[in-house]
C-alpha cells in the first residue's frame, strides 16, 4: 500500500496522468506448467463417458498456480515490451523515455499507469489490451 501512496504523491506533486484499467479474468491468462487432471465439469459428462477426466490447458479459478501462473505470464510480457521490475515492489513497473517515464502499478487485475505523456500511456494500454483482454477505466478515480 506505501507504494500506491507514493506513486499517487508523484502525481499529485509533478501534476502526473493516471489512468486505470482492470484485467478481465486475469487468473484464466497464466499457462500452467505441469499436467493437471480434473473430473468432468456436472454439466459437460458425456454419457457413457462418466469415468473420463479433463486435462486443463490453461489456469482455473481455484487452482493454487492461478495467481502465481497469471503473474509470471504478465511479468514476461512487461519485459518483453521494455519494462523494469521494481526490486522492491514486483508488481511495479517502470519504463523510461527521453524525457519521461511510465510507472505501472498491477494489484491482482488492477492496474494503475502513471506517467508524464498520455500518448505514452495510451499506446501501453493499446499494448495491454491486445495481449490481455481489459476493461479501460480511463483516469483512476479509486483503487481497493
Amino acid at each position: 500500500m506505501s507504494t500506491i501512496k507514493l506513486v499517487l504523491g508523484m502525481v499529485a506533486a509533478e501534476n502526473l496522468h493516471l489512468e486505470q484499467l482492470d484485467m478481465k479474468t486475469a487468473f484464466l491468462h497464466g499457462d500452467l506448467e505441469e499436467d493437471l487432471y480434473m473430473i468432468q465439469p456436472e454439466r459437460f459428462i458425456v454419457q457413457g463417458q462418466e469415468n473420463l477426466v479433463c486435462k486443463l490447458r490453461n489456469s482455473l479459478y481455484g487452482l493454487k498456480q492461478a495467481p502465481r501462473q497469471w503473474y509470471k505470464k504478465f511479468d514476461s510480457f512487461m519485459h518483453r515490451i521494455g519494462f523494469k521490475r521494481c526490486e522492491a515492489y514486483h508488481c511495479c513497473y517502470v519504463k523510461f523515455f527521453d524525457n519521461s517515464y511510465i510507472i505501472l502499478l498491477l494489484y491482482v487485475g488492477d492496474m494503475l499507469i502513471v506517467g508524464f505523456g498520455i500518448e505514452e500511456i495510451n499506446n501501453l494500454k493499446k499494448q495491454l489490451s491486445k495481449q490481455f483482454a481489459m476493461k479501460d477505466l480511463e483516469a483512476g478515480k479509486e483503487m481497493i
